[in-house]
Protein backbone atom coordinates (compact mmCIF):
# COMPACT_ATOMS: atom_id res chain seq x y z
CA UNK A 1 0.00 0.00 0.00
CA UNK A 2 2.92 2.36 0.99
CA UNK A 3 4.57 1.51 -2.41
CA UNK A 4 0.87 2.58 -4.59
CA UNK A 5 0.75 6.10 -2.61
CA UNK A 6 4.27 6.93 -3.44
CA UNK A 7 4.45 6.25 -6.95
CA UNK A 8 0.59 8.28 -7.29
CA UNK A 9 3.15 11.04 -5.66
CA UNK A 10 5.31 10.86 -7.97
CA UNK A 11 2.62 10.84 -10.83
CA UNK A 12 -0.02 13.59 -9.79
CA UNK A 13 2.90 16.30 -11.32
CA UNK A 14 2.65 15.41 -14.78
CA UNK A 15 -1.19 16.36 -15.34
CA UNK A 16 -1.43 19.49 -12.65
CA UNK A 17 -1.12 22.15 -15.57
CA UNK A 18 -4.82 22.82 -17.47
CA UNK A 19 -5.80 20.79 -20.03
CA UNK A 20 -7.86 22.24 -22.93
CA UNK A 21 -12.02 20.63 -22.31
CA UNK A 22 -12.53 17.97 -25.05
CA UNK A 23 -16.04 18.64 -25.94
CA UNK A 24 -15.12 22.23 -26.80
CA UNK A 25 -13.03 21.56 -29.33
CA UNK A 26 -13.91 17.73 -30.19
CA UNK A 27 -16.28 15.43 -31.20
CA UNK A 28 -16.63 11.40 -30.49
CA UNK A 29 -14.52 10.18 -33.46
CA UNK A 30 -11.26 10.08 -34.78
CA UNK A 31 -9.80 12.08 -37.70
CA UNK A 32 -6.17 10.18 -39.29
CA UNK A 33 -3.93 12.33 -41.42
CA UNK A 34 -1.93 9.72 -43.52
CA UNK A 35 1.19 10.94 -45.23
CA UNK A 36 4.90 9.63 -46.70
CA UNK A 37 7.81 10.50 -44.72
CA UNK A 38 10.72 10.54 -47.43
CA UNK A 39 14.35 11.49 -47.69
CA UNK A 40 17.70 10.24 -46.66
CA UNK A 41 20.30 10.72 -43.77
CA UNK A 42 20.11 14.24 -43.96
CA UNK A 43 16.49 15.48 -45.11
CA UNK A 44 13.02 14.55 -44.84
CA UNK A 45 10.43 15.70 -46.81
CA UNK A 46 6.40 15.10 -45.70
CA UNK A 47 4.02 14.04 -48.65
CA UNK A 48 0.39 14.30 -47.60
CA UNK A 49 -1.84 11.17 -48.60
CA UNK A 50 -5.44 11.42 -47.23
CA UNK A 51 -7.44 12.94 -44.07
CA UNK A 52 -9.94 10.15 -42.87
CA UNK A 53 -12.78 10.10 -40.34
CA UNK A 54 -12.51 7.21 -37.89
CA UNK A 55 -15.71 6.22 -35.88
CA UNK A 56 -14.02 6.21 -32.51
CA UNK A 57 -12.05 8.12 -30.37
CA UNK A 58 -10.33 5.60 -27.77
CA UNK A 59 -7.61 8.41 -26.15
CA UNK A 60 -8.14 10.05 -23.25
CA UNK A 61 -11.05 12.91 -22.96
CA UNK A 62 -9.05 14.40 -20.09
CA UNK A 63 -5.38 14.48 -20.89
CA UNK A 64 -5.09 15.99 -24.51
CA UNK A 65 -1.89 17.62 -24.31
CA UNK A 66 1.11 15.44 -23.76
CA UNK A 67 3.07 15.87 -20.89
CA UNK A 68 5.57 13.18 -21.92
CA UNK A 69 8.76 14.63 -24.10
CA UNK A 70 9.25 11.32 -25.79
CA UNK A 71 9.26 10.21 -29.50
CA UNK A 72 11.74 11.02 -32.25
CA UNK A 73 8.64 13.19 -33.65
CA UNK A 74 5.42 14.92 -32.38
CA UNK A 75 2.49 16.33 -33.40
CA UNK A 76 0.39 19.73 -32.11
CA UNK A 77 -3.32 20.33 -32.79
CA UNK A 78 -4.15 24.32 -32.63
CA UNK A 79 -7.29 25.35 -32.69
CA UNK A 80 -7.34 28.47 -35.26
CA UNK A 81 -9.80 30.96 -33.93
CA UNK A 82 -7.89 31.36 -30.59
CA UNK A 83 -4.53 29.65 -31.95
CA UNK A 84 -4.96 27.45 -28.35
CA UNK A 85 -2.59 24.36 -28.80
CA UNK A 86 -5.66 21.64 -28.28
CA UNK A 87 -3.71 18.43 -28.78
CA UNK A 88 -0.39 16.90 -28.81
CA UNK A 89 1.39 13.63 -29.24
CA UNK A 90 4.80 11.90 -29.69
CA UNK A 91 5.50 9.42 -31.75
CA UNK A 92 8.39 7.50 -33.64
CA UNK A 93 9.13 5.69 -36.57
CA UNK A 94 10.56 3.08 -38.85
CA UNK A 95 11.84 5.60 -41.45
CA UNK A 96 13.34 7.62 -38.09
CA UNK A 97 15.31 4.31 -37.91
CA UNK A 98 16.12 4.04 -41.41
CA UNK A 99 17.53 7.44 -41.60
CA UNK A 100 20.31 5.97 -39.05
CA UNK A 101 21.58 3.47 -41.65
CA UNK A 102 24.75 3.25 -44.26
CA UNK A 103 21.68 2.62 -46.76
CA UNK A 104 20.36 6.31 -45.80
CA UNK A 105 23.59 7.52 -47.26
CA UNK A 106 23.38 6.11 -50.32
CA UNK A 107 19.53 6.61 -51.47
CA UNK A 108 16.25 7.93 -50.73
CA UNK A 109 13.36 6.19 -49.54
CA UNK A 110 9.73 7.07 -48.50
CA UNK A 111 7.66 5.50 -45.76
CA UNK A 112 3.44 5.70 -45.07
CA UNK A 113 2.86 6.87 -42.05
CA UNK A 114 -0.61 7.83 -39.81
CA UNK A 115 -0.95 9.91 -37.04
CA UNK A 116 -4.68 10.45 -35.25
CA UNK A 117 -6.65 12.57 -33.06
CA UNK A 118 -10.31 13.52 -32.10
CA UNK A 119 -12.20 14.98 -34.84
CA UNK A 120 -12.49 18.72 -34.26
CA UNK A 121 -15.63 20.49 -34.17
CA UNK A 122 -14.20 23.64 -36.20
CA UNK A 123 -10.66 24.57 -38.25
CA UNK A 124 -7.11 23.47 -37.38
CA UNK A 125 -3.94 24.00 -37.54
CA UNK A 126 -1.57 20.94 -37.26
CA UNK A 127 2.10 20.66 -37.42
CA UNK A 128 4.17 17.70 -37.30
CA UNK A 129 8.08 18.07 -35.82
CA UNK A 130 10.98 16.04 -36.13
CA UNK A 131 13.51 15.79 -33.22
CA UNK A 132 16.82 17.14 -34.21
CA UNK A 133 20.81 16.13 -33.55
CA UNK A 134 20.55 18.43 -30.27
CA UNK A 135 17.24 17.22 -29.23
CA UNK A 136 14.99 19.78 -30.04
CA UNK A 137 11.72 19.71 -32.08
CA UNK A 138 12.28 21.64 -35.43
CA UNK A 139 8.53 21.90 -37.48
CA UNK A 140 8.94 19.96 -40.84
CA UNK A 141 4.96 20.37 -42.08
CA UNK A 142 2.33 22.74 -41.21
CA UNK A 143 -1.13 22.60 -42.84
CA UNK A 144 -4.62 24.11 -42.17
CA UNK A 145 -7.67 20.79 -41.51
CA UNK A 146 -11.26 22.11 -42.15
CA UNK A 147 -13.21 19.07 -40.64
CA UNK A 148 -16.60 19.94 -43.26
CA UNK A 149 -13.93 19.35 -46.32
CA UNK A 150 -15.56 16.59 -48.63
CA UNK A 151 -12.25 15.06 -49.06
CA UNK A 152 -12.32 13.70 -45.70
CA UNK A 153 -12.71 9.93 -46.61
CA UNK A 154 -15.34 8.29 -44.76
CA UNK A 155 -15.80 5.11 -46.03
CA UNK A 156 -17.32 2.06 -44.85
CA UNK A 157 -14.46 0.43 -42.79
CA UNK A 158 -13.61 -3.37 -43.37
CA UNK A 159 -15.95 -5.93 -41.86
CA UNK A 160 -13.18 -7.77 -39.59
CA UNK A 161 -14.50 -10.41 -36.75
CA UNK A 162 -14.06 -8.85 -33.60
CA UNK A 163 -13.59 -10.45 -29.71
CA UNK A 164 -13.33 -8.74 -26.80
CA UNK A 165 -10.29 -10.23 -24.70
CA UNK A 166 -11.25 -7.46 -21.93
CA UNK A 167 -13.35 -5.02 -21.45
CA UNK A 168 -12.96 -2.68 -18.15
CA UNK A 169 -14.81 0.26 -18.67
CA UNK A 170 -15.25 3.39 -21.17
CA UNK A 171 -12.43 3.71 -24.09
CA UNK A 172 -11.64 7.39 -22.61
CA UNK A 173 -11.06 5.65 -19.24
CA UNK A 174 -8.64 3.02 -20.30
CA UNK A 175 -5.73 1.38 -22.46
CA UNK A 176 -7.70 0.20 -25.17
CA UNK A 177 -5.31 -2.12 -27.04
CA UNK A 178 -6.36 -3.70 -30.41
CA UNK A 179 -4.35 -7.01 -31.70
CA UNK A 180 -4.32 -7.49 -35.01
CA UNK A 181 -4.05 -11.38 -36.46
CA UNK A 182 -1.23 -11.18 -39.28
CA UNK A 183 -0.62 -14.13 -41.48
CA UNK A 184 -3.97 -16.09 -39.93
CA UNK A 185 -5.55 -17.90 -42.91
CA UNK A 186 -9.79 -18.40 -42.12
CA UNK A 187 -9.28 -21.76 -40.76
CA UNK A 188 -6.71 -20.43 -37.94
CA UNK A 189 -9.08 -17.77 -36.82
CA UNK A 190 -9.41 -19.98 -33.61
CA UNK A 191 -5.24 -20.47 -33.35
CA UNK A 192 -5.19 -16.58 -33.40
CA UNK A 193 -7.67 -16.00 -30.87
CA UNK A 194 -5.90 -18.71 -28.26
CA UNK A 195 -2.43 -17.15 -29.17
CA UNK A 196 -4.15 -13.75 -28.06
CA UNK A 197 -5.62 -15.09 -24.95
CA UNK A 198 -1.82 -16.80 -24.15
CA UNK A 199 0.05 -13.72 -24.48
CA UNK A 200 -2.62 -11.18 -22.70
CA UNK A 201 -2.40 -14.06 -19.58
CA UNK A 202 1.01 -13.93 -19.25
CA UNK A 203 1.57 -9.69 -20.22
CA UNK A 204 -1.04 -9.36 -16.85
CA UNK A 205 1.48 -11.40 -14.17
CA UNK A 206 4.25 -9.19 -15.41
CA UNK A 207 5.27 -5.94 -12.67
CA UNK A 208 3.81 -3.43 -13.18
CA UNK A 209 0.44 -4.57 -15.54
CA UNK A 210 -0.62 -7.14 -12.68
CA UNK A 211 -1.88 -4.44 -10.97
CA UNK A 212 -3.53 -2.57 -13.77
CA UNK A 213 -5.20 -5.37 -15.62
CA UNK A 214 -8.61 -2.87 -14.87
CA UNK A 215 -7.19 -0.04 -16.77
CA UNK A 216 -7.12 -2.29 -19.77
CA UNK A 217 -9.50 -2.73 -22.69
CA UNK A 218 -8.08 -5.42 -24.95
CA UNK A 219 -9.54 -6.25 -28.25
CA UNK A 220 -8.89 -8.77 -31.01
CA UNK A 221 -9.34 -8.31 -34.59
CA UNK A 222 -9.24 -10.91 -37.01
CA UNK A 223 -8.38 -10.67 -40.65
CA UNK A 224 -7.79 -13.76 -42.76
CA UNK A 225 -4.77 -13.77 -44.97
CA UNK A 226 -4.65 -15.42 -47.99
CA UNK A 227 -1.59 -17.64 -47.08
CA UNK A 228 -0.10 -18.82 -43.56
CA UNK A 229 2.46 -17.05 -41.97
CA UNK A 230 4.81 -14.08 -43.04
CA UNK A 231 7.97 -13.36 -45.48
CA UNK A 232 11.55 -14.43 -44.72
CA UNK A 233 13.65 -12.74 -47.71
CA UNK A 234 16.75 -14.41 -46.55
CA UNK A 235 15.49 -17.72 -47.08
CA UNK A 236 13.32 -16.31 -50.26
CA UNK A 237 10.26 -17.24 -48.53
CA UNK A 238 7.26 -14.64 -49.24
CA UNK A 239 3.34 -15.15 -48.07
CA UNK A 240 0.46 -13.50 -49.28
CA UNK A 241 -0.66 -11.93 -46.06
CA UNK A 242 -2.88 -9.35 -45.21
CA UNK A 243 -0.92 -6.65 -43.64
CA UNK A 244 2.68 -7.60 -45.48
CA UNK A 245 5.03 -7.97 -42.53
CA UNK A 246 8.67 -9.58 -43.16
CA UNK A 247 11.57 -10.32 -41.36
CA UNK A 248 15.17 -8.89 -42.22
CA UNK A 249 13.49 -5.28 -42.13
CA UNK A 250 17.22 -3.70 -42.18
CA UNK A 251 18.83 -6.87 -43.46
CA UNK A 252 18.32 -8.03 -39.64
CA UNK A 253 17.13 -11.46 -39.54
CA UNK A 254 14.92 -10.83 -35.88
CA UNK A 255 13.33 -7.53 -37.58
CA UNK A 256 9.70 -8.34 -37.91
CA UNK A 257 7.86 -4.95 -38.91
CA UNK A 258 5.31 -4.20 -41.91
CA UNK A 259 4.96 -1.39 -43.56
CA UNK A 260 1.69 -1.33 -44.55
CA UNK A 261 0.45 1.55 -42.58
CA UNK A 262 -2.80 2.20 -44.15
CA UNK A 263 -4.14 -1.33 -44.23
CA UNK A 264 -2.98 -1.76 -40.42
CA UNK A 265 -4.67 1.42 -39.29
CA UNK A 266 -7.63 0.91 -41.53
CA UNK A 267 -7.81 -2.48 -39.61
CA UNK A 268 -7.64 -0.65 -36.08
CA UNK A 269 -10.42 0.99 -37.02
CA UNK A 270 -13.05 -1.24 -36.09
CA UNK A 271 -12.64 -0.48 -32.30
CA UNK A 272 -11.48 2.54 -30.31
CA UNK A 273 -7.70 2.24 -29.83
CA UNK A 274 -4.52 3.87 -28.05
CA UNK A 275 -1.95 0.93 -29.03
CA UNK A 276 -2.02 -1.02 -31.96
CA UNK A 277 -0.39 -4.46 -31.36
CA UNK A 278 0.14 -6.90 -34.97
CA UNK A 279 0.41 -10.47 -33.70
CA UNK A 280 2.21 -12.61 -36.70
CA UNK A 281 1.62 -16.27 -36.86
CA UNK A 282 4.99 -17.27 -36.97
CA UNK A 283 7.68 -19.78 -34.52
CA UNK A 284 10.63 -17.61 -36.01
CA UNK A 285 11.89 -15.49 -33.20
CA UNK A 286 11.06 -11.62 -33.82
CA UNK A 287 9.69 -8.37 -33.17
CA UNK A 288 10.04 -4.36 -33.17
CA UNK A 289 8.25 -1.70 -31.84
CA UNK A 290 7.57 2.17 -32.12
CA UNK A 291 6.38 4.64 -30.12
CA UNK A 292 2.87 5.29 -29.96
CA UNK A 293 2.98 4.01 -33.42
CA UNK A 294 2.96 0.19 -33.93
CA UNK A 295 4.19 -2.44 -31.78
CA UNK A 296 4.74 -6.46 -34.06
CA UNK A 297 5.34 -9.49 -32.01
CA UNK A 298 5.96 -13.50 -33.26
CA UNK A 299 3.28 -15.34 -32.08
CA UNK A 300 4.47 -18.94 -31.34
CA UNK A 301 8.29 -18.41 -30.43
CA UNK A 302 9.25 -20.03 -27.01
CA UNK A 303 10.09 -16.73 -25.94
CA UNK A 304 6.96 -14.76 -27.89
CA UNK A 305 5.53 -14.26 -23.99
CA UNK A 306 8.82 -11.84 -22.94
CA UNK A 307 8.95 -10.55 -26.68
CA UNK A 308 5.04 -8.98 -26.23
CA UNK A 309 6.05 -7.55 -23.32
CA UNK A 310 9.54 -6.31 -24.34
CA UNK A 311 7.74 -5.06 -27.63
CA UNK A 312 5.10 -2.77 -25.45
CA UNK A 313 7.27 -1.35 -23.47
CA UNK A 314 9.09 0.51 -26.40
CA UNK A 315 5.05 1.59 -28.33
CA UNK A 316 3.79 2.75 -25.22
CA UNK A 317 5.92 3.52 -22.60
CA UNK A 318 8.49 4.61 -25.29
CA UNK A 319 11.60 2.64 -23.37
CA UNK A 320 15.01 2.13 -25.29
CA UNK A 321 16.29 -0.98 -25.62
CA UNK A 322 19.01 -1.18 -22.81
CA UNK A 323 21.29 -4.15 -25.21
CA UNK A 324 24.77 -3.18 -26.23
CA UNK A 325 26.31 -6.28 -27.69
CA UNK A 326 23.09 -7.10 -30.06
CA UNK A 327 23.77 -6.68 -34.09
CA UNK A 328 21.95 -3.37 -35.35
CA UNK A 329 21.63 -2.06 -38.43
CA UNK A 330 22.42 1.73 -36.81
CA UNK A 331 25.14 4.20 -36.83
CA UNK A 332 25.16 7.11 -34.36
CA UNK A 333 21.79 6.44 -33.28
CA UNK A 334 22.17 8.58 -30.38
CA UNK A 335 24.06 12.05 -29.76
CA UNK A 336 26.46 11.39 -26.40
CA UNK A 337 26.45 14.99 -25.71
CA UNK A 338 22.79 14.91 -24.38
CA UNK A 339 20.18 12.88 -22.99
CA UNK A 340 18.45 10.61 -24.80
CA UNK A 341 14.19 11.34 -24.72
CA UNK A 342 13.77 7.47 -23.44
CA UNK A 343 13.24 7.56 -19.44
CA UNK A 344 15.16 4.23 -19.10
CA UNK A 345 18.65 5.87 -20.56
CA UNK A 346 21.07 8.04 -19.67
CA UNK A 347 24.47 9.70 -20.79
CA UNK A 348 24.19 11.62 -17.65
CA UNK A 349 24.48 14.90 -19.23
CA UNK A 350 21.00 15.67 -17.01
CA UNK A 351 20.74 12.42 -14.80
CA UNK A 352 18.21 14.37 -12.65
CA UNK A 353 15.85 14.35 -15.18
CA UNK A 354 16.05 10.33 -14.82
CA UNK A 355 15.93 7.84 -11.97
CA UNK A 356 18.31 9.69 -10.12
CA UNK A 357 15.81 9.89 -7.08
CA UNK A 358 15.49 5.79 -7.28
CA UNK A 359 19.48 5.46 -6.51
CA UNK A 360 20.27 5.54 -2.98
CA UNK A 361 23.53 7.02 -1.89
CA UNK A 362 25.39 3.72 -0.94
CA UNK A 363 24.85 2.94 -4.89
CA UNK A 364 27.87 4.22 -7.13
CA UNK A 365 27.60 6.15 -9.75
CA UNK A 366 28.56 4.94 -12.28
CA UNK A 367 27.67 2.09 -10.64
CA UNK A 368 29.80 -1.13 -11.78
CA UNK A 369 28.23 -4.37 -13.47
CA UNK A 370 29.23 -7.00 -10.58
CA UNK A 371 27.18 -9.47 -8.57
CA UNK A 372 27.07 -7.39 -5.36
CA UNK A 373 24.75 -4.45 -7.87
CA UNK A 374 22.81 -6.85 -9.25
CA UNK A 375 19.45 -6.24 -7.48
CA UNK A 376 20.05 -2.32 -6.89
CA UNK A 377 19.09 0.47 -9.09
CA UNK A 378 22.01 1.90 -10.11
CA UNK A 379 23.55 3.79 -13.38
CA UNK A 380 25.37 0.93 -15.19
CA UNK A 381 27.12 1.47 -18.41
CA UNK A 382 25.74 0.04 -21.55
CA UNK A 383 22.67 0.22 -23.03
CA UNK A 384 20.82 1.71 -26.30
CA UNK A 385 23.33 0.06 -28.59
CA UNK A 386 26.49 1.79 -27.05
CA UNK A 387 28.96 -0.27 -24.48
CA UNK A 388 30.48 3.20 -23.68
CA UNK A 389 28.64 6.31 -22.72
CA UNK A 390 25.38 5.40 -22.46
CA UNK A 391 23.87 4.10 -18.90
CA UNK A 392 20.38 2.29 -17.99
CA UNK A 393 18.99 1.81 -14.34
CA UNK A 394 19.99 -1.91 -13.78
CA UNK A 395 22.02 -4.95 -14.81
CA UNK A 396 19.16 -6.94 -16.20
CA UNK A 397 15.56 -5.77 -17.52
CA UNK A 398 12.73 -6.40 -19.75
CA UNK A 399 14.09 -4.30 -21.73
CA UNK A 400 17.48 -5.88 -22.21
CA UNK A 401 17.40 -9.15 -22.14
CA UNK A 402 14.98 -11.85 -22.19
CA UNK A 403 16.66 -13.61 -19.78
CA UNK A 404 15.05 -10.79 -17.30
CA UNK A 405 12.41 -11.59 -14.40
CA UNK A 406 10.90 -8.27 -14.94
CA UNK A 407 11.44 -4.95 -15.72
CA UNK A 408 13.42 -2.75 -13.53
CA UNK A 409 12.23 -0.64 -11.63
CA UNK A 410 12.70 2.62 -13.35
CA UNK A 411 10.91 1.23 -16.41
CA UNK A 412 8.16 0.29 -14.21
CA UNK A 413 7.73 3.70 -13.34
CA UNK A 414 7.52 4.96 -16.72
CA UNK A 415 4.91 2.65 -17.53
CA UNK A 416 2.74 3.81 -14.93
CA UNK A 417 3.07 7.16 -15.66
CA UNK A 418 1.69 6.55 -19.47
CA UNK A 419 -0.60 4.67 -17.64
CA UNK A 420 -2.15 7.30 -15.80
CA UNK A 421 -1.79 9.44 -18.24
CA UNK A 422 -4.65 7.61 -20.49
CA UNK A 423 -6.80 6.74 -17.22
CA UNK A 424 -6.74 9.68 -14.69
Amino acid sequence: MKLKIAIVFILSPLFIYSQPGFNKYFKDNSLRFDFLLAGDAKSTLVYPQQLKKEPYWGGSKTNLVSPFNYGSYRYKVFDLDSDSLIFSKGFSTLFKEWQTTAEAKETTRAFYHAIVFPFPKRGVRLEIGQRQWEGNFKTIYTTEIDPADYHINSEVLPDLGIEKILGNGKPEKKVDMVILAEGYTQQEKKGFIEDVKRLIDRFFTEPPYDEEKNNFNIYAVFAPSLESGTDMPRKKVYKNTCFNSTFNTFDLPRYLTSSDIKAIYDAAAVVPYDQIYLLVNTTRYGGGAFYNYLNVCSSDNELSENIFLHEFGHGFAGLGDEYYSSEVAYENFYNPDIEPWEPNLTTLADFGHKWKDMVIDSIPIPTPRKPKFSKSVGVFEGGGYMNKGMYSPMMDCRMKSNQAKYFCPACQKAIREVINYYTK
